[in-house]
């Protein structure tokens, strides 16, 4: 199958932007919209709506909020005339059953599907080291690799159904928090022993308690008191509310995933909107048991 001879994105936020001006690096044009002008990166035309993208694009990548969004859009888009053969590749974090729903759309105007949502937060976009789980055709993977390659580490195909990128994708970021969480009160064990937090992490990072928090976000974003992850914890409170409905749907065990949820339902209620994830320490110091 030839590649695609233009390359649409919709959505140019926190991922989308720096994502998207990878792609523009590249030698595919891109036509890019989003619903706050100019945000357009460096070599992507900006398109007055998403309906110049859908006409101009072969291929259009999702990089949007939540799932309410991203069916708008998929129904936006299946209402538009000539779409048949278009390539819908959503990157959003949404679940299992927006997925599906935008799926429905898609591919009902004739178009195909791609739920792929991606992993590393926006510090791996701007490093073009993001992980994407593509869940869909995988001669659709192969025809775009050279895309993806240029503002992803690593693509891993995980199933061919709508929803399955999903569901990897909230475990992932499930078992994310709740290292972030379970990190925080451990290292505030230690500090109440009179331990400092440099000697906790390089303990703990040549052990077996080691996780991407005290791989990275302590020593990095806590320790020189930045927090600055580049991740939003409402946002990472969402996709822990979202692994919870459809843990409970799917009936297996969530005595870990309950407990969880409670703490960043703490956090998100702590902090103020648009606060860094890693703050989840500054709350929980702040926590005082009786």
């Amino acid at each position: 199958m030839p590649t695609p001879s233009k390359i649409g994105f919709i959505g140019l936020g926190q991922m989308g932007e720096p994502m998207c001006a990878f792609i523009a690096k590249g030698t595919t044009p891109v036509i890019c919209y989003d619903r706050v002008p100019g945000l357009a990166p460096a070599g992507a035309t900006e398109a007055a709506s998403l309906s110049d993208v859908i006409s101009e694009a072969d291929t259009v990548f999702l990089s949007l909020p939540d799932g309410k969004i991203v069916n708008a859009v998929a129904s936006e888009i299946a209402a538009l005339p000539d779409v048949a053969g278009k390539v819908i590749i959503d990157m959003s974090t949404i679940g299992p059953a927006a997925a599906k729903e935008a799926a429905a759309a898609i591919t009902g105007a004739g178009m195909t599907y791609i739920d792929a949502p991606v992993s590393g937060g926006r510090q791996g976009a701007l490093k073009a080291s993001i992980t994407i789980i593509w869940s869909g055709s995988k001669a659709e993977m192969a025809r775009h690799q050279l895309i993806l390659d240029l503002f992803s580490k690593n693509t891993f195909h995980v199933g061919d159904e709508p929803g399955q990128g999903q569901a990897v994708k909230l475990l992932n970021n499930f078992l994310s928090a709740t290292a972030m969480a379970a990190s925080s009160e451990a290292v505030l064990f230690g500090l109440s022993h009179g331990v400092e937090m440099k000697t906790i992490i390089d303990v703990v990072k040549v052990s077996t308690g080691n996780n991407t928090a005290i791989e990275d976000k302590f020593p990095n974003r806590i320790l020189p008191g930045t927090y600055d992850a580049g991740f939003f914890a409402e946002l990472l409170n969402k996709d822990v509310r979202l692994y919870n409905e459809f843990v409970r749907e799917a009936g297996t065990s969530n005595l870990m995933g309950e407990r969880v949820a409670e703490i960043w339902n703490l956090v998100e209620d702590t902090l103020p909107p648009q606060s860094d994830f890693t703050r989840v320490f500054e709350v929980l110091e702040q926590r005082k048991t009786t």
